[in-house]
C-alpha cells in the first residue's frame, strides 16, 4: 500500500466517523434496548497469509460458541428482527471504520477471508492477499448478490461450506486478480461510488 492510499484511507476513516457518529450512536443504543449484550461481532479475517486481525460488526445473529465458516441459509433463524433490518441498510458495517483507521484494512481491496480458508487454498490467498484486504473491491460490486443467492438456498453448514469452497471462492479471486493491476485512485473511487448507490453489501 502506497502511502497516499494510507493518508485517504486515514483521512476517510476520521470523516466517516464523524459524519456517521450518530447513526453509530443510534444503533449502539438500538442494540442495547433489543437485543442486549454483546453488541458487537468480533471474528479473525486475514490480512497477509499469515498474519490475521479482529474485523468489527454489530451483532446481527444470536450468539453460537460453534459457529464457524460463511453464513449461508442454514444461519438464517438465527438472524435477530433488529440484526435483519441492519443487514437491509449495511448498518452493521459501521464499525469497520475502527479497523480501517488501524490500517488492518483499507477502503478498496479484496475482502479479508476467515483464516480457515486461507489455509484450505494457499495457492489462491497468496496472490489475493498480496493486495490490502478492503471494506468493499470490484468482487463485491459485481458477485456479492450472486453469492448471497447461491447460499441462501444451501441449508446445510456442510452444503454451505461446500458451495462456498467451489463456486464463491474461485470467482472471486478471479475478480480480484484482474482489479489489482489496473487499479488507481479513480477505479477505487468508482467502486466505492457502486458500493454505496447500488447498496452493496461488501461481505
Amino acid at each position: 500500500m502506497t502511502p497516499f492510499r494510507r493518508l485517504i484511507d486515514i483521512l476517510s476513516a476520521f470523516v466517516l466517523g464523524t459524519v456517521l457518529l450518530p447513526v453509530i450512536l443510534w444503533v449502539t443504543a438500538l442494540l442495547l434496548i433489543k437485543e442486549g449484550r454483546p453488541l458487537l461481532y468480533k471474528a479473525e479475517r486475514m490480512k497477509t497469509p499469515d498474519k490475521g486481525f479482529l474485523l468489527w460488526k454489530f451483532r446481527t445473529m444470536r450468539p453460537d460458541s460453534g459457529d464457524r465458516g460463511v453464513s449461508g441459509g442454514d444461519k438464517t433463524g438465527r438472524i435477530t428482527k433488529t440484526g435483519a433490518m441492519l443487514r437491509r441498510k449495511r448498518l452493521d458495517e459501521l464499525p469497520q471504520l475502527w479497523n480501517l483507521l488501524r490500517g488492518d484494512v483499507s477502503l478498496v481491496g479484496p475482502r479479508p477471508p476467515l483464516r480457515r480458508y486461507v489455509e484450505m487454498y494457499p495457492e489462491i490467498y497468496a496472490d489475493v492477499l498480496k493486495a490490502r484486504p478492503g471494506i468493499t473491491g470490484l468482487a463485491s460490486v459485481v458477485y456479492h448478490k450472486h453469492e448471497e443467492a447461491l447460499l441462501a438456498r444451501c441449508r446445510t453448514a456442510e452444503e454451505t461450506e461446500a458451495v462456498y469452497c467451489r463456486r464463491c471462492i474461485p470467482a472471486k479471486a478471479r475478480i480480484d486478480r484482474l482489479y489489482e493491476p489496473k487499479r488507481n485512485t479513480c477505479t477505487d473511487f468508482r467502486v466505492m461510488f457502486a458500493t454505496v448507490f447500488k447498496n452493496v453489501d461488501p461481505h
